[in-house]
């Protein structure tokens, strides 16, 4: 039986990733910070199931004992500030955990577990401004954000590690993966939450910033099993994960108000373009310049072709599915609140 240790275990991907290694038999350890009020987030239904270790990125002697304690043949780290713009706003400690976090948990890992394989959660982030068609990992990088940036250190100190101290370290190039477990702060979820206190009366109206912008979505589930795969290998690799399709938010925010019955159509260019429920003829979509980043991002869509050959890694859960899945469980979580 193998020993696997999570850090980022209460956010979305340590769920998922959490509910795939118990289901294929691992003691699943995680890291968790401690605070005044403890909530295990996604995993408030895992917790008689997993043993939990406290610990910080930011603090190696928490990381070295929480590696003493596990003693994992596998350490995930999905611990991260994710949150693209608030990186803009909190550079500093965006990089203490997205970079040095990582510094500080390979280097426990070289001197307290050196033959555990090493995941280290990278982004399409990484690629940034740069490109507009399909990036493999061979594509150059340029991010475009502090949090970007960070994750390009954190991609390629997981690199050296491997040249330099014969580590099986490996990063996966992950574009953007949503589900119903997602933060509200991000947009694909703050799009779903709101539309159903809309839809039930509460919020007149959406607002949203760049909604040209489009990302190449999938489905957690779907990505996880990707990461798992990655350290099953042989030798350590990166591999890019993502579905070869590019949507707008524009296109997201559609389709999630159709699911909920609405028809919505968009006006206007800019800050000034507005979506409109042709059933009401009421405005339900507005653009707001504040939540426009200070650099941008317009496209990101990736190649995943050597995770399909090498990996056998396929994503079942499609673009619509993905947005039906988040609409109906907010539209559900929303009911069962106001009651």
């Amino acid at each position: 039986m193998k020993n696997a240790l999570i850090t980022g275990i209460t956010g979305q991907d340590g769920s998922f990733l959490a509910e795939l290694l118990l289901s294929k038999g691992y003691n699943v350890y995680g890291l968790y910070r401690r605070k005044s009020k403890q909530d295990y987030g996604n995993i408030n239904h895992l917790v008689n199931k997993v043993t939990m270790i406290e610990g910080d990125l930011t603090d190696q002697p928490s990381l070295i004992n929480a590696l003493k304690i596990s003693q994992p043949d596998e350490v995930y780290n999905l611990a991260a500030q994710s949150f693209v713009g608030t990186s803009f706003t909190q550079p500093v400690y965006t990089t203490e955990i997205d970079a040095l976090g990582v510094l500080h948990l390979l280097e426990a890992i070289r001197n307290t577990k050196p033959d555990a394989k090493f995941y280290q959660a990278s982004t399409s982030e990484l690629f940034g401004g740069l490109n507009d068609g399909l990036c493999n990992e061979n594509t150059p990088f340029y991010p475009r954000s502090p949090y970007g940036i960070a994750k390009q250190f954190g991609h390629w100190i997981t690199i050296n590690y491997r040249e330099s101290y014969n580590m099986f370290a490996c990063a996966g190039i992950l574009f953007n993966h949503e589900s119903e477990r997602r933060g509200k702060e991000f947009v694909t979820r703050k799009i779903t939450s709101t539309l159903a206190a809309i839809k039930n009366g509460d919020v007149d109206c959406l607002e949203l910033g760049n909604i040209s912008a489009k990302r190449d979505w999938g489905h957690a589930e779907d990505y996880v099993k990707a990461m798992w795969m990655m350290l099953q290998q042989d030798k350590a690799e990166e591999f890019v994960i993502a579905s070869g399709e590019t949507h707008s938010v524009r296109e997201f925010t559609q389709k999630a108000f159709e699911y909920a019955g609405y028809d919505l159509h968009f006006e206007g260019e800019g800050i000034n373009e507005i979506g409109i429920d042709a059933k009401s003829g009421k405005v339900i979509v507005r653009i707001n310049s504040e939540f426009y980043r200070p650099a941008e991002v317009d496209i990101l869509i990736g190649d995943a072709s050597k995770a399909k050959e090498r990996l056998l890694w396929s994503h079942d859960v499609s673009f619509d599915e993905l947005v039906r899945r988040m609409v109906s469980h907010d539209l559900a979580s929303y009911k069962q609140l106001i009651t």
